[in-house]
C-alpha cells in the first residue's frame, strides 16, 4: 500500500504556498479594492484581512459558519502558514466574501467582487474566430485541436497572472491522453467541471458545443462555483455573459443556447466547489453525478489538486492510482500552476527547468477510464 506524503503546507517561507499568502493574496484584496467603491466598513474589513496574522472563525451567524467550524477543526487561532494549504487558500476567499458583504443583507449583497476582473479577461473577436474556424477541420483534428485549446485556455487565470505576469506558451504537454478521453466520449452525459471564465470558459464552451453536435455526448453538465471564488473561477452569470459573446448569427452560440433551453446542457452547482476539500469527500449527491456519467472532464488547477490530492507526490506516482477512488471516469485537463503532480514518466522531471511546477508553462492531459 503506498504511503501518502504530509499534505501540503505554507510555512517554509521559500514554498510556492507561502508566496501565495504572502504576496498574492495581498495583491488580491489590493484589486478588489480599486474595483469597487466599497463605503469604509468595508474596506476596512479587507484590510484587516490583508493583516490578520491567525486564522479565525466565520461570524456565528454566517449562513455557513458550523460547516467551517468543521472543516477548520483544530487550525482557529493557528497562523495561517501553519494550516493546510488546501484550506488556508479556500478559507481566504470565503472571509474575502464575508467582509465585502457578499452574503450579508446590505446593498453589496451578491456584487461579485471580481467582477471588473473577470470583465477585462474577455476573449477578443479573433479568439472567437479562430475558435469558430475549427470547425471545418476534420472532426479529429478539431479533437486534438480543442483538448489543446482548452488545456492551454486554462493560463486564463487572472489570481495566477497577479504575480507570475505574462507566460510565454509551451506548447507542450507533459503527459497527452487527449486519444483516450475522446473514446471514452462514447454519446451518453459528459459532465465539465469548469475553471476560469473569460478567456478559459470560451474554449470549454466551444469544446461543449462539439460534444453534443457529433454525437459524442448525448447531454453536457457543466458545473460551475455557487459563489465567486479564486477570483475568476465560474459562475453561472459568466457562462451567460460568455455566451452573449459569440456574434449575432453565430452557429456555436446559438446551438449551446438552444441546448440549455432543450436541457441538453445543463449548468450545475453545489456548496462543495466552495468548500476546502478534495473529491475524496464529495457530497453523496455530487459523487452520484459522476457516477453515472460517462466521461467527467476536471479543468485546471485546483480541481486537479481535489482530484489527486494537495500533496507533494513524487512526479511519477501513477495518475491511475491517485484518481482510482473517482466515482466514474475522469480526464484531467490543467495548466501546471502549483506543487501537486503525478504520472509523469520516471525521472521526466530531471529535463524541466527549476521552476517547472509553478510557472505555468507545461500542461497535462490525463485520462483514468
Amino acid at each position: 500500500m503506498r504511503v501518502e506524503p504530509p499534505v501540503i503546507m505554507s510555512s517554509d517561507p521559500a514554498s510556492f504556498p507561502h508566496s501565495v499568502l504572502r504576496d498574492r493574496h495581498p495583491a488580491i484584496v489590493e484589486r478588489v479594492l480599486r474595483a469597487h467603491p466599497y463605503p469604509p466598513e468595508v474596506r476596512t474589513e479587507l484590510q484587516l484581512l490583508v493583516q490578520e496574522v491567525r486564522v479565525e472563525p466565520l461570524r456565528a451567524d454566517a449562513h455557513d459558519a458550523a460547516a467551517w467550524a468543521a472543516w477548520g477543526a483544530g487550525f482557529w487561532g493557528q497562523s495561517w502558514f501553519d494550516v493546510p494549504f488546501l484550506f488556508a487558500e479556500n478559507f481566504f476567499y470565503r472571509r474575502l466574501l464575508e467582509a465585502v458583504g457578499y452574503y450579508g443583507a446590505g446593498a453589496w449583497r451578491g456584487i461579485d467582487p471580481f467582477g471588473p476582473q473577470k470583465a477585462s479577461d474577455a476573449p477578443t473577436p479573433q479568439e472567437l474566430e479562430a475558435l469558430a474556424a475549427l470547425e471545418g477541420l476534420p472532426e479529429a483534428e478539431q479533437e486534438v485541436a480543442l483538448v489543446r485549446a482548452a488545456v492551454w485556455g486554462n493560463r486564463a487565470d487572472l489570481g495566477f497572472k497577479l504575480v507570475a505576469g505574462h507566460v510565454e506558451q509551451v506548447d507542450e504537454l507533459l503527459v497527452d491522453d487527449g486519444k483516450r478521453m475522446w473514446e471514452l466520449a462514447g454519446g451518453g452525459t459528459v459532465i465539465v467541471v469548469a475553471d476560469n471564465a473569460g478567456r478559459e470558459l470560451l474554449p470549454d464552451l466551444v469544446l461543449i458545443d462539439f460534444l453534443l453536435r457529433t454525437g459524442r455526448a448525448a447531454r453536457v453538465e457543466l458545473h460551475v462555483k455557487p459563489a465567486p471564488y479564486f477570483v475568476s473561477d465560474a459562475l453561472t452569470a459568466d457562462v451567460l455573459d460568455e455566451l452573449r459573446r459569440f456574434p449575432a448569427g453565430s452557429p456555436i452560440g446559438g446551438r449551446l443556447t438552444a441546448a440549455l433551453r432543450q436541457g441538453t446542457l445543463q449548468l450545475y452547482s453545489h456548496s462543495f466547489y466552495c468548500a476546502p476539500l478534495t473529491f475524496h469527500d464529495a457530497a453523496p449527491e455530487l459523487a452520484g453525478r459522476f457516477a453515472a456519467a460517462e466521461l467527467t472532464i476536471l479543468k485546471g488547477d485546483l480541481n486537479y489538486r481535489r482530484l489527486v490530492g494537495d500533496r507533494m507526490w513524487p512526479s511519477s506516482t501513477p495518475f491511475a492510482e491517485v484518481s482510482g477512488y473517482f466515482p466514474g471516469p475522469v480526464a484531467a485537463l490543467r495548466t501546471v500552476k502549483s506543487d501537486v503532480v503525478t504520472g509523469l514518466a520516471a525521472g521526466a522531471e530531471r529535463s524541466l527547468p527549476a521552476s517547472w511546477r509553478t510557472s505555468g508553462a507545461f500542461a497535462l492531459v490525463q485520462v483514468r477510464g
